[in-house]
């Protein structure tokens, strides 16, 4: 049974509630449910995003932690569609490593990052909902041969003199490491820790059965009800921006999709016609008309539906645009959510 009491979304919490000292063990419950080893934060970095502004962060919040060790973890939430969202992820963690190393120290000193990105909505092709993405070095003529440190590197860089090649760090160890979690395609009953963490990332519910490291205590920490009058509000409106903005692109991907659909259909069938009498020509008035035609349709329609869903969502983004930018949104922003230049939001 789900204990039905109502917690913080984790993306405002981030910004608000788990920067505190008080919280890291919700954050570090998580992330060691995820990569799988205790990460003990040391200290929050300024990140990419970390303004207070309430505008900045209905859409997408980010945070930056070192751990005790030396190790920096980028975690982002990201509520709506971006379609250059991955070459983000690998622009994010490079800033992170050229910005925390200092002038002229040498390159020992690279911090390893780790991308921790939570999407809700669509991103990529892929059956699962959870993805860990490394650099291996892969031997091209021995393909089961990973490249490992030497036992000098090994030493060095983790302190381990470890002789035996099969239990030393390889060079994957030295790079960065993403995750990305698809919270919106999870839809099976938590057994496992990670899985209770993204069924309260998708649901906000914890199970009373949950025990996942950080969960206990984000259930004492992230309850709406223990938030101040003018916090609770915050939050509130927080969550209606949310709401929102997955109201104006659910109602833009339908509006754009039926617009296309229509259009599509209306040049699909000219374009069957035009193909099927030119097939017809060749094989005949009567078998061309069958076979051409059909042909043509069913290839003209698929081109044609194509051609006006795309169009359709183009004009749709434009609207939309207006209206955001009727709201007071900035020009980053707008261009953030539909995907449209700033030159052509400019020109609304």
């Amino acid at each position: 049974m789900k204990n039905e009491e109502n917690y913080i979304r984790f993306d405002w919490a981030m910004k608000r509630l788990l920067r505190n000292k008080a919280n890291y063990a919700v954050i570090e419950g998580f992330l060691s449910s995820l990569i799988g080893k205790k990460f003990k934060i040391h200290r929050f970095l300024e990140s990419e995003s970390n303004q207070e502004d309430e505008e900045d962060k209905y859409n997408r919040v980010d945070i930056l932690a070192e751990s005790e060790d030396g190790e920096l973890c980028i975690i982002e939430v990201q509520n709506s569609r971006e379609l250059t969202y991955f070459h983000r992820m690998l622009y994010g963690v490079s800033k992170a490593i050229t910005e925390y190393i200092g002038i002229g120290q040498p390159y020992e000193e690279v911090k390893k990052v780790y991308s921790v990105n939570i999407v809700y909505f669509e991103l990529g092709q892929g059956k699962d909902y959870v993805y860990h993405g490394r650099t291996e070095f892969i031997g091209i003529h021995e393909p089961h041969d990973e490249l490992k440190l030497s036992v000098r590197q090994n030493e060095r860089f983790f302190g381990n003199r470890e002789k035996d090649i099969m239990k030393r760090k390889g060079a994957a160890d030295v790079f960065p490491e993403y995750y990305v979690l698809r919270v919106n395609d999870f839809d099976k009953i938590a057994t496992t820790p990670l899985d209770e963490w993204i069924e309260f990332l998708k649901t906000g519910n914890i199970s009373s059965k949950a025990t996942a490291a950080g969960l206990a205590e984000a259930r004492e920490c992230l309850r709406v009800d223990s938030l101040p009058v003018n916090e609770k509000q915050a939050y509130f409106r927080h969550m209606e921006s949310v709401r929102h903005m997955k109201s104006l692109f659910d109602t833009s991907r339908d509006e754009g999709y039926q617009e296309g659909y229509d259009e599509g259909r209306e040049k699909g069938m000219e374009q069957g016609k035009k193909e099927g009498m030119e097939q017809g020509k060749k094989e005949g008035i009567e078998q061309g008309k069958k076979e051409g035609i059909e042909q043509g349709k069913k290839e003209g329609i698929e081109q044609g539906i194509e051609q006006g869903i795309e169009q359709g969502m183009r004009k749709r983004s434009f609207e939309i645009a207006k209206q955001m930018k009727n709201l007071g949104l900035t020009t980053e922003q707008i261009s953030l959510a539909t995907g449209l230049s700033s030159i052509e939001i400019e020109k609304l």
